[in-house]
């Protein structure tokens, strides 16, 4: 299981994954699940995987290689006229990727089932970001839909949906994506540390500020006990059930 979180705002776009994947309680371990795709001055696009490990790797491998093979009819990622037509590379490469891996039928789709969510930026257009379902169909985050999870997300998405605001600034985005993450953390054992972060400024059209959180991160530390803190500050002030 992960976790990633994509979220819109008005000065861009912010990006957040754990990185633990485990086939068991005794096989667990880190991987990367951001992969970014950029040429200055031209476009920037990120995509952040969730769901079966040899699935996701294998549509990031074929974005990868077609980008050395393209042609007009086949155009890679790095020659997409828009974000829509990314996401549309992308959704193509995801259904193509489980239906192979599913014809072998011994297994149902389920096992190879995947998720993304994409964004970034072309020249000529708007920053945008989508998510992207294992059927290869996609959505598009909106004023009324402004941030994607996939993976664990139910335990960080009150979080998001009390606390968001599309005028944030990065610096307060981050905080709340932290603190998103660790109610997960602390809930959902198959989601772990490190986590890797991305922002976008909108129209840079380059990568902007990343960071990886360790676990002795202080700054995460810092949020992480400092949320705990104000919740049970919080409970405490409300008032007791009175049995009358």
């Amino acid at each position: 299981m992960t976790y990633c979180v994509g979220l819109r705002l008005k000065s861009g776009l912010m990006f957040m994954s754990d990185t633990r994947t485990n086939a068991g309680v005794d096989n667990v371990s880190s991987v990367r699940k951001m992969y970014t795709w950029e040429k200055p001055g031209d476009r920037l696009i990120t995509l952040l995987s969730a769901g079966n490990l040899a699935t996701t790797q294998t549509v990031v491998s074929l974005i990868e290689e077609h980008m050395k093979a393209a042609n007009e009819r086949n155009p890679s990622i790095m020659e997409v006229p828009s974000m829509f037509a990314a996401a549309q590379l992308i959704g193509e490469t995801v259904r193509d990727v489980i239906k192979t891996a599913s014809d072998g039928g011994l297994q149902s789709e389920a096992t190879f089932s995947a998720t993304f969510i994409l964004g970034g930026q072309v020249a000529g257009g708007q920053p945008r970001m989508f998510l992207i379902y294992p059927e290869g169909n996609f959505i598009e985050a909106t004023s009324d839909n402004p941030f994607f999870q996939i993976g664990e997300h139910k335990y960080g998405k009150p979080i998001l949906v009390r606390a968001y605001n599309e005028d944030m600034s990065f610096e307060e985005a981050t905080k709340l994506m932290i603190v998103s993450f660790d109610s997960t953390l602390k809930s959902n054992l198959s989601v772990g540390l490190p986590l890797d972060m991305q922002m976008y400024e909108r129209d840079t059209l380059k990568r902007g500020f990343e960071k990886r959180f360790l676990a002795d991160d202080t700054y995460y530390r810092r949020i992480s006990e400092g949320w705990s803190d104000a919740l049970r500050l919080a409970f405490e002030s409300l008032p007791d059930f009175q049995m009358n």
